[in-house]
């Protein structure tokens, strides 16, 4: 190779650094230089001597990405040469077209990239993954390369996917993007690919991934996983890749709606949008854009919740004609017809309606037009609900009648929840749906599943609680006792036997007195008595006859109440009083109404035989209960009891009620007398005697606070999952409100959180991560607290038995944990004055522990603490924890702890001598030499950094301390989508960035051409 044809390359790799040439036009030019060589070798050492100037440079620096981008295209131009040559020479054998598509100078590139890839510097191997990425990209469709080729570019990946920095593995990951495939179960890029976004701890790797995997359903499981990611970037771009690449059709009903909800509820806005952007416009697409279409794809039946999120989403960016382009079928009423109403039609009108009605005064015209006025629609509601069937035993024993029963209880809740949206300002409207919603509670053939909602809608159309107890109390008395009538109507033949009788009687009457009077006239006067006696007797029965004839021909009130005792009865009547408790408002009191249900219906079903009319009951109590300390006081044991003696649903319901009350009224609720028992007043004259009474309440608020934790203990150590997580959360509640404070407690919390036993309880592991951060973040007494809890902690688990689970729990990472919570920065109002802080406390235990045994195993554990420790300028407290390191130095035997100890006492000197100097400086007048001062002695201005001001954030629950995560700063996202939108530079401004931050490669090329 000529002189001229070295200078040609040289200048094609001066000119590729500038962004503004065209690329293109160097590529043909040296390719004609080179097609005019016979040989070729010398091109080859020169192109690499020139290229490898590039490949050293690990930051991306615009002119070496040029010149990576120019090779690229360079040797892919060889590939689409070779290519049309092919096509255009049809009849040529298979073996000469594989023989084309294997340009010499394209497997001369290939091959000096394998046999870079395993360099020593991550800057080469950055460079040749994103090579081999870059002309992988840049081959055609349908391009093809040698299988040897092939096997070696893919085991070289393999290997750089596993690099130690996150660039490397970056682009190897992207390289790979073509030699994948995903019919092969056995792949081994695949394998890479789901491995990689399992494992990798850097995120934009996992993202490099996501984007770039083929979808198949092995990896589809990998892809939804990875919608739940701890990084916002990779979740929202896990939804992205499931709208562009996976038709609706291919997920399942579950994973549907999981995706859903969880998109849709996801703390980042950004994703959010995304599934409301690209998720839901992807899968109505392949729907043809029918909303209606989708909800059948999304069970609506048992998810409607996640069905109405849905809709209301898209009604967002939805025209008004399409919301109403004969979706919901209305008629001319503004109602849907009763045999045309489905689960997906009316969830659509009821979304639709309130989706509008949320808008205000500017949805009131399109409201009228898709729902009647109130009287109308309270009609219709009581039609449907009246269709709906009372199944025997015998029938939802039938598939069929049970799912048509239940479709018609979906659609008839579907229908209540609209009279939410109806106007009821209008007094008519409003009476008559008053009158339907009460008729359809009193009906006993109404499902038990629509009586806490019908309920619910009749008390918000009630503001006054007064009227809604007496409402409620009513309708309870209805339901409870109903009327019936007494007995048959009377009897006609009966009355007729009666009249004979009675006439009968009258004429025996007239016959004994005109005897008698004959009697008389004869002088007979011993007949005449006896026909006297005769008459007084048979007028007594005329009279008998009388009254029995007067009582049947009085109208006689025949309706009678009867008391039912029936379990779904009951459940009915308790159903509503718990949603009139939950609607009242808590400031108002229990009075003679709500009294007298508690009395009559609420206690006595406590020991129904029923357990969903027990735990109702249960229900009732503790709500009602909040009303009046009286009855709390009253109730309190009784609800301590069923929360050790029941089933479990009943405990946890009793538990909850047992949290709520004492965050009402705190631990003081049992040590108080009930008025009815209270000790009448002391009268003596000193008043000596009324000081011991208060003692004893203060004693017995102690023990009754101790024996409540006691047994809320004993559930946190219990195998319940249930009533162990509502433990755990009541007693988050009561800490954080300071109804008591307890580091032993907040130990136990602690240690329950790292338990692996509860790694399946994502309810419990979520609501103490949460506890503890608002709880230490708080105030200073409880961070005290944390820091009381600390030595407890770490000496449970290190003396936790092999055979404990939490013998697996990483003591380290626990210690960080709580070094972390009590750091002063974290309160939310950090101290002004610099008083002793909690760190201060927690170094002098943990010297004070370390003096007292230097051989244990923890030693080396509380030397790693200390060094984290923030310690408080107070000098005092540095003194005396100076004094105890000295002395812990003295005892120490162990070289690592040693050590640490040492590096504390070390900077505790230096921050001391630190301060001296600084108050020396801020009492001298201010000199404008002092930096020239300083400069000339460094060693005194150069300040060490403070370990513990360094930020670290609280470690998860888990075994063992993983690897500290790569920082993702180091790492780029090409070819990965970005996970935020910014806005692009002007061109001037890019032209000023790249001139001042530009690398050039020219001097270091020509430093090698003089030195060669």
């Amino acid at each position: 190779m000529t002189a001229d044809s070295e200078m040609e390359i040289k200048e094609a790799f001066n000119r590729a650094q500038k962004g503004h040439n065209n690329k293109a036009k160097l590529v043909a030019v040296l390719k004609n230089r080179y097609n005019t060589l016979e040989d070729k070798t010398l091109f080859h050492e020169k192109f690499i001597h020139y290229l490898k100037y590039a490949m050293i440079v690990y930051k991306r620096e615009p002119a070496v990405e040029n010149v990576i981008e120019f090779v690229a295209k360079f040797a892919s131009s060889f590939q689409s040469s070779s290519k049309n040559d092919k096509e255009g020479e049809q009849q040529e054998e298979e073996e000469d077209e594989e023989e084309e598509d294997d340009h010499p100078f394209l497997t001369f590139i290939f091959n000096f990239l394998l046999e870079s890839h395993k360099a020593n510097s991550h800057a080469v191997r950055f460079r040749v993954c994103q090579l081999i990425n870059k002309l992988l990209g840049s081959m055609s469709e349908n391009a093809q390369i040698d299988d040897d080729l092939f096997d070696n570019l893919h085991q070289a990946m393999l290997i750089r996917v596993t690099d130690k920095f996150p660039n490397v593995r970056i682009q190897a990951a992207l390289a790979m993007t073509r030699l994948q495939q995903p019919q092969d179960p056995d792949c081994p890029t695949v394998s890479a690919y789901m491995l990689i976004l399992d494992n990798d701890s850097n995120a934009e790797v996992r993202r490099a991934v996501l984007s770039c995997i083929a979808m198949s359903p092995i990896t589809l499981v990998k892809v939804l996983k990875r919608t739940r990611d701890v990084k916002e970037s990779v979740r929202k771009l896990a939804y992205q890749v499931l709208a562009d690449k996976v038709h609706v059709k291919a997920l399942s009903i579950a994973q549907r709606v999981t995706l859903l909800e969880e998109g849709l509820h996801d703390t980042a806005e950004a994703v959010r949008e995304a599934v409301k952007t690209r998720l839901l416009p992807s899968w109505l697409k392949h729907l043809d854009g029918d909303v209606v279409m989708l909800l059948p794809r999304l069970d609506v039946e048992n998810c409607p919740e996640t069905a109405l999120e849905v809709l209301k989403a898209i009604f967002t960016n939805m025209p008004e004609e399409e919301m109403l382009k004969d979706r919901v079928q209305l008629g001319t009423s503004k109602l849907i017809p009763g045999d045309a109403l489905s689960c997906e039609n009316v969830i659509y009108w009821r979304a639709l309606c309130e989706f509008v009605r949320a808008k205000g005064d500017e949805g009131e015209e399109m409201l009228e037009k898709i729902l009647p006025d109130a009287a109308t629609y309270a009609d219709y509601l009581q039609g449907f609900v009246r269709t709906v069937p009372v199944l025997s035993e015998a029938q939802r024993a039938e598939f069929n009648s049970l799912e048509m029963a239940m479709r018609k209880e979906f659609v008839s809740q579907q229908l209540i929840h609209l009279v939410g949206c109806l106007d009821t300002n209008e007094e008519g409207g409003r009476k008559r749906v008053l009158a339907v919603l009460q008729e359809l509670l009193c009906r006993p053939q109404t499902p038990a599943s629509l009586v806490s909602l019908l309920t619910e809608k009749l008390l918000s159309l009630i503001p006054d609680d007064n009227r809604r107890i007496q409402m409620v109390a009513e309708i309870i008395s209805d339901v409870r006792e109903p009327i019936a009538e007494a007995g048959p109507p009377p009897d006609e033949a009966q009355e007729r036997r009666k009249q004979i009788k009675l006439a009968e009687v009258k004429v025996r009457i007239l016959e004994a007195r005109q005897a008698l009077d004959d009697c008389i006239a004869a002088q007979e006067f011993s007949n005449a008595a006896q026909f006297k006696d005769s008459i007084t007797e048979l007028e007594n029965q005329r009279n008998l006859v009388l009254q029995e004839t007067a009582e049947g021909s009085q109208p006689v009130d025949r309706e009678v109440r009867t008391e039912k005792s029936d379990p779904d009865t009951l459940l009915r009547c308790l159903t509503m009083c718990a949603e009139l408790l939950k609607q009242m408002n808590i400031k108002t009191r229990i009075g003679p109404t709500l009294s007298a249900i508690v009395s009559s219906l609420i206690v006595p079903c406590i020991a129904n035989a029923h357990p969903a009319v027990r735990n109702m009951a249960v229900v009732c109590l503790g709500t009602s209960a909040l009303h009046s300390k009286e009855l709390a006081k009253a109730h309190m044991v009784l609800l301590l009891q069923i929360a050790q003696l029941d089933e479990v649903k009943i405990r946890v319901s009793a538990l909850r009620s047992i949290v709520d009350l004492l965050l009402l009224f705190s631990f003081q609720l049992l040590a108080e007398k009930p008025v009815t028992q209270a000790a009448p007043a002391s009268h003596s004259p000193g008043g000596q005697e009324e000081e011991e009474p208060t003692e004893e309440k203060g004693d017995l608020a102690g023990d009754t606070a101790q024996s409540i934790l006691q047994l809320l203990s004993e559930f946190l150590d219990g195998e319940v999952s249930d009533l162990r997580t509502e433990t755990a959360q009541g007693l988050a509640k009561l800490m954080y409100m300071d109804r008591f404070s307890s580091a032993k407690m907040f130990s136990r919390l602690v240690l329950l959180w790292y338990n692996p036993v509860t790694e399946g309880d994502t309810s419990l592991r979520h609501c103490l991560g949460v506890f503890f951060q608002l709880y230490a973040r708080e105030s200073r007494a409880h961070q005290e607290v944390v820091g009381e809890s600390f030595l407890p902690t770490v000496r449970t688990l290190m003396n936790a038995p092999a055979t404990s689970p939490l013998a697996e729990v990483d003591p380290s990472n626990v210690v960080e944990l709580l070094v972390e919570l009590t750091r002063p920065g974290t309160l939310i109002k950090p101290s002004q004055n610099h008083e002793v802080c909690v760190h201060d406390s927690m170094a002098l235990r943990v010297c004070g522990e370390i003096l007292k045994d230097q051989t244990a195993p923890e030693v080396r554990l509380y030397a790693k603490t200390l060094n984290n420790l923030e310690v408080s300028a107070n000098e005092g407290a540095r003194q005396e924890l100076l004094a105890l390191l000295q002395e812990v130095t003295q005892v120490v035997k162990d070289r690592i702890s040693l050590r640490a100890v040492e590096k504390v006492i070390d900077r505790l000197v230096d921050s001391k001598e630190q301060a001296e100097q600084h108050t020396e400086t801020a009492l001298q007048p201010l000199d404008i030499n002092a930096d020239e001062f300083v400069a000339e002695d460094p060693s005194k201005s150069v300040k060490k950094p403070k370990r513990g001001q360094k930020k670290t954030p609280a470690p998860k629950p888990g075994r063992k301390g993983s690897r500290r995560a790569e920082s993702s700063e180091e790492s780029d996202g090409e070819n990965v989508p970005e996970s935020l939108p910014r806005a692009r530079p002007s061109r001037r401004a890019k032209t000023a960035a790249l001139e001042r931050y530009k690398l050039d490669l020219n001097p270091l090329i020509d430093q090698e051409a003089n030195t060669s």
